[in-house]
């Protein structure tokens, strides 16, 4: 495969800022999705009937244009953009993390099973899962501030340091900062899911086409990653109530697990309330997919072009420095025979 020749060809460091800078493009593009999802999945109504204030500045939001419109009448278009340096440090870490080590695991697989033949499909999922797992163990603490500076208002939000001390200081100590890490490294089922869902779409949709159009390979990962995030939904709600303030019923007292955030969504609003904020985190999702493969590809084919250039000059420098110790040695030559 073309693709993976090409990831082969570069080493882990380059392979992770390459997949590291396309997610911060991605990411930067689509970031007022990514606030709007989690403002939306951490707002707590009371009862069914009435919902309570958002954690975030007061206000509940009824749809994704409902969040956008009052967070801009709030705070302004900046609002839209709260904690973004925080996410994109978590983006750039976390991307980097997944493919580094993911060059690592494939490449350890790879000497232990003493072939060059590429990985199955199966075994390929599961060294990503790894690489993923391995990654969230990083990076998970920035993720943590990021969603607390997301979801507190204007006034209360403070810095990415000050955010960190205060998770610190008013959770678990430091074991408030890896908040929510069992529902990420459950999260990385995600991936395995899309795959298997586009596979199974394929099969049913378009049965015995070995080719597929572009336009078609785009619609059934579409429809994939949105069946993924639909699965795995209650999860991320999770991992956001748990990476959050507590909401005023609790009165400041944070959740443990996800599973008991899962109850108190549900004893709270019901069980649809576990898909809150679906509709911004497929469409980030969707978005967010194409736009991280899209810059990666770009940013491999740059790096390798410029390790190709590095090698040339460097060959180039080589050859000049042999040229000029021939050349002494041929001018030595008759000194020494004198």
């Amino acid at each position: 495969m073309a693709g993976q020749s090409k990831v082969e060809a570069l080493p882990p460091w380059g392979n992770a800022i390459a997949g590291s800078a396309g997610a911060v493009i991605a990411n930067a593009l689509v970031y007022p999705l990514d606030i709007v999802k989690t403002r939306l999945q951490v707002q707590v109504k009371h009862s069914r009937s009435s919902a309570s204030p958002s954690p975030a500045d007061g206000e509940h939001y009824t749809s994704a244009m409902d969040a956008i419109s009052k967070i801009i009448k709030a705070e302004g278009i900046p609002g839209l953009y709260a904690g973004m340096p925080g996410s994109l440090i978590g983006v750039a870490s976390t991307n980097f993390a997944y493919f580094y080590w993911y060059t690592i695991v494939r490449t350890l697989y790879l000497s232990y099973r003493k072939t060059s033949t590429a990985p199955s499909t199966a075994i390929e999922l599961s060294l990503g899962a790894v690489a993923g797992a391995i990654a969230q163990l990083f990076t998970i603490p920035v993720a943590v501030v990021t969603t607390r500076q997301q979801t507190v208002s204007k006034h209360e939000r403070k810095g990415l340091i000050a955010t960190g001390k205060e998770v610190i200081d008013s959770d678990d100590g430091w074991t408030g900062l890896w908040r929510g890490l069992k529902a990420s490294l459950v999260l990385v089922v995600n991936p395995a899911i899309t795959y298997g869902a586009y596979q199974r779409l394929r099969e049913g949709i378009f049965p015995g086409k070995k080719t597929l159009r572009p336009w078609e390979a785009f619609i059934l990962g579409s429809m994939s990653k949105a069946l993924a995030t639909i699965a795995t939904q209650p999860l991320i709600v999770a991992k956001v109530g748990l990476q959050s303030k507590p909401p005023p019923a609790r009165n400041g007292k944070p959740f443990k697990t996800f599973g008991e955030v899962m109850r108190y969504i549900i004893e709270h609003e019901g069980p649809l309330a576990l898909f809150k904020g679906i509709g911004p985190q497929i469409m980030k999702g969707l978005l967010v997919q194409g736009f991280l493969m899209m810059t990666k590809e770009r940013m491999e084919l740059m790096f390798i072009l410029l390790f190709r250039y590095v090698r040339q000059m460097r060959a180039e420098k080589l050859r000049k420095l042999a040229d000029v110790a021939a050349e002494k040695a041929k001018h030595a030559g008759p000194i020494l025979t004198k």
